[in-house]
């Protein structure tokens, strides 16, 4: 296993990089993750809400949890971790973030070549005419209202049992075919298709440096790991 130092080397060295963050790196600015305790609302599985089904069957329950999940990131602010990747982006000439998170802090950190493979929470999405906008306030009735056609509005988010949007599904594994270094940060590693990135990249050779308080399933192919918040390692290691 490469010391800090040394995937520092490979880092500073790489062409190309990719960068893969999951639920942990905005854990640390406070956002409730996904699958832990403090994701709950009204006692409910995150994973029985959201999907189609659910919205479909009672969409006004669904965006009752949205508008939650909304109110708590709102408070919420990027951390050192975001802002490293956000400066190792500006230092290469073939760079992609890639990130499983929703809570749009990356862009907030400044990044601006990412692809939010399960979308953002600050967009909707017109269910019938599929009108997009940006929408940061509270919607005083629920479910919200396409103001075009009248449909109902849902979250920009990927869904359990949807595809990824093909653009940046597209972009991800672009990049994951032809970077040198992939750092995979504060991702358990376990929701399909990302859980899979670290295994492309290693294929065709690119060194894979893991960024994890804990172990997770793809440490093991991991040319580095280190065992820390991501807001505390990926400034040294990205710096």
């Amino acid at each position: 296993m490469g010391t800090l130092e040394v995937a520092r080397g490979w880092v500073r060295s790489s062409r190309s990089l990719c960068v893969l963050t999951g639920a942990g790196v905005s854990a640390e600015s406070g956002v409730p993750t996904f699958r832990g305790p403090e994701g709950l609302w009204k006692q409910r599985d995150p994973m029985s809400l959201a999907t189609p089904e659910a919205f479909a069957e009672d969409p006004k329950e669904v965006w009752e949890w949205y508008q939650w999940r909304r109110r708590k990131i709102r408070g919420c602010a990027p951390n050192p971790g975001h802002a490293a990747i956000a400066a190792v982006e500006a230092a290469k000439s073939d760079f992609l973030l890639v990130t499983q998170n929703v809570d749009g802090l990356h862009r907030v950190a400044g990044s601006r070549r990412l692809a939010e493979i399960h979308g953002n929470i600050w967009i909707v999405r017109c269910a019938t005419c599929g009108a997009e906008r940006e929408e940061f306030g509270d919607f005083p009735e629920l479910p919200p209202r396409c103001g075009a056609c009248g449909g109902i509005l849902r979250p920009g988010v990927v869904w359990f049992g949807e595809r990824l949007p093909a653009d940046v599904s597209d972009a991800a594994m672009g990049i994951l075919s032809r970077c040198e270094v992939l750092v995979v940060a504060g991702t358990s590693a376990v929701v399909a298709p990302a859980s899979g990135y670290a295994a492309v990249a290693k294929r065709r050779g690119a060194r894979v440096i893991e960024v994890n308080p804990d172990e997770t399933p793809v440490s093991g192919i991991c040319d580095a790991a280190f065992r820390g918040k991501s807001g505390e390692v990926l400034p040294a290691l990205l710096g």
